[in-house]
């Protein structure tokens, strides 16, 4: 699990709209990010090709709530540069929830297959799209004829439908996506949930890591009472608490130690089982599991993470978790590692992906690298469903969650 960590007063990324601006060199995509947002997010210039790079602002946009902003380069940029910067811009488009197609209604008018492009690469990945016809105030005549071909028209420099824009922006967020809980569905009022949180060298100074930030707010949302210990004072709390505790959820880490421990009469999951259902297909993941018992000398493990931290001497993806697979399957395997954005879009290689929770990840990201890895018929598995296997705790660890059938 990486070491994101986020201010408790801030909403986490992966949690945030992310609202994408795509189009040509010079169409105004910074100019309206700017007008979209009152501030000065992006550097504005009549030269193409200002923006080199996807640029990221997280901010409060009425009436959406928490939203990232994202500012990406044109994508008809030119020469090897231009294109990996177009590659950037493409990437942008697995993290979105809403496209903005950004054309200067002008030139469009005349050509409009460029916007055409981009307009079905957000069908292809389904996508909610609008096409904004920027620069409203320089068209003279023509604005009937040009504001036919788009969704809104819009001028960045006068203001001239931003409000508009906004307004149509909160009536194309999908209304379909995670459940809506992380435990919360699993806990009434007045429960007590036992949070095991392991403080060893691996752990970050100071701080709790976001998954474990999260579920603490959630179960709070929900009435419940979290309690939080480490693994080492488990029993103890247990003993102390006066009562059963509804659930116990741990560092999925912790899972041997902690399954000992806890009487098997009370209900047992983990952080990064919690996230996989939470942000992605956590049946799929499950199902993923069994590609353990076929792995076969030679065979390559794509080890994946939303998140890029700086990796301890013990670092649970590239050092744990394959020292495990390894005395698990007794087989020698070669492990390669993605983070962040790197996710690889041939995964023609791999006998297996074992992905992280992706508590950084949008839950469109997430849904993209899994619907990916089906497409490929690589079978893909979170970290906590994976070491729940490996420690022979899977079936009690899935038990609590509602939706997970009996296997």
């Amino acid at each position: 699990m990486g070491e994101f960590t986020v201010s408790l007063n801030q909403t986490p990324k992966g949690e945030r709209i992310h609202i994408a601006l795509f189009g040509r060199r010079n169409a105004g995509k910074s100019s309206l990010i700017n007008a979209i947002t009152g501030q000065d997010l992006a550097i504005v210039s009549p030269v193409g090709g200002t923006t080199t790079d996807p640029v990221y602002k997280a901010m409060e946009l009425l009436p959406l709530g928490p939203v990232m902003m994202v500012d990406t380069p044109g994508l008809d940029d030119g020469g090897e540069l231009g294109g990996e910067r177009v590659r950037r811009a493409h990437n942008v488009l697995n993290k979105t929830d809403i496209a903005l197609i950004v054309a200067d209604g002008a030139a469009a008018l005349s050509d409009f297959s460029f916007e055409n492009k981009i307009l079905a690469l957000t069908e292809e990945k389904k996508i909610p799209s609008i096409l904004v016809l920027n620069k409203q105030d320089e068209w003279s005549e023509k604005e009937t004829e040009i504001a036919s071909l788009g969704d809104i028209c819009v001028s960045a420099r006068t203001g001239y439908h931003i409000h508009e824009l906004k307004e149509l922006l909160a009536e194309k967020l999908p209304a379909e996506g995670k459940t809506g809980k992380l435990v919360g569905d699993l806990l009434d009022p007045g429960d007590f949930v036992l949070l095991v949180v392991p403080i060893d060298s691996a752990a970050p100074k100071g701080r709790l890591i976001l998954p474990q930030q999260q579920v603490i707010r959630d179960a709070l949302e929900s009435g419940a009472i979290p309690v939080v210990c480490r693994d080492t004072e488990l029993a103890c709390a247990l003993e102390r608490l006066g009562q059963t505790p509804k659930l116990v959820i741990t560092d999925s880490q912790a899972f041997a130690a902690v399954s000992k421990i806890v009487p098997e009469q009370i209900p047992l999951t983990s952080f990064s089982i919690l996230f996989s259902r939470y942000k992605g297909d956590l049946e799929t993941q499950i199902h993923g599991v069994s590609a353990l018992e076929t792995l076969k000398d030679g065979d390559t493990i794509l080890m994946a993470e939303g998140c890029t931290h700086h990796r301890q001497c013990d670092d649970i993806g590239t050092v744990k978790i394959p020292r495990w697979i390894r005395e698990y399957t007794g087989k020698k395997l070669t492990f390669d590692t993605s983070s962040g954005g790197g996710f690889p879009e041939d995964l023609g290689k791999y006998k297996m992906i074992v992905h992280c929770g992706g508590c950084t990840l949008s839950a469109k990201e997430m849904a993209l690298r899994i619907a990916a890895a089906k497409k490929q018929n690589v079978p893909i598995v979170n970290y906590g469903t994976l070491i729940a296997q490996l420690k022979g705790v899977l079936k009690r660890s899935i038990a609590p969650l509602r939706e997970v059938r009996e296997l």
